[in-house]
């Protein structure tokens, strides 16, 4: 993944909020991943129509960190679940 990709949730990927849990879960084949609120957070901006540069600076606004410690935590993040099929970039507009 790359910063100005447009990351989405695979099609079998589901952020869900789960009542008997209390908590958000992510919903992938044959399991179920328990995120914490930060991954939650970036999971939610992974709408396809904001780029990995665009989520991150929405974090650098909200948390503090050295300089590129929030870039790149959030790419490998992405990068890991992209990996494991969970996150996808989006389709370019035709």
């Amino acid at each position: 993944m790359r910063p100005e990709d447009r990351p989405i949730l695979a099609r079998h990927a589901r952020l869900r909020f789960d009542k008997a849990r209390d908590r958000w879960i992510l919903l992938v084949p044959e399991k179920v991943m328990v995120p914490d609120e930060i991954c939650i957070e970036i999971l939610r901006m992974c709408d396809g129509a904001a780029s990995i540069a665009a989520i991150t600076a929405t974090l650098d606004e909200k948390y503090t960190a050295p300089p590129g410690v929030i870039a790149a935590e959030v790419l490998a993040l992405l990068q890991d679940l992209a990996d494991k099929g969970f996150v996808l970039p989006a389709p370019e507009a035709a």
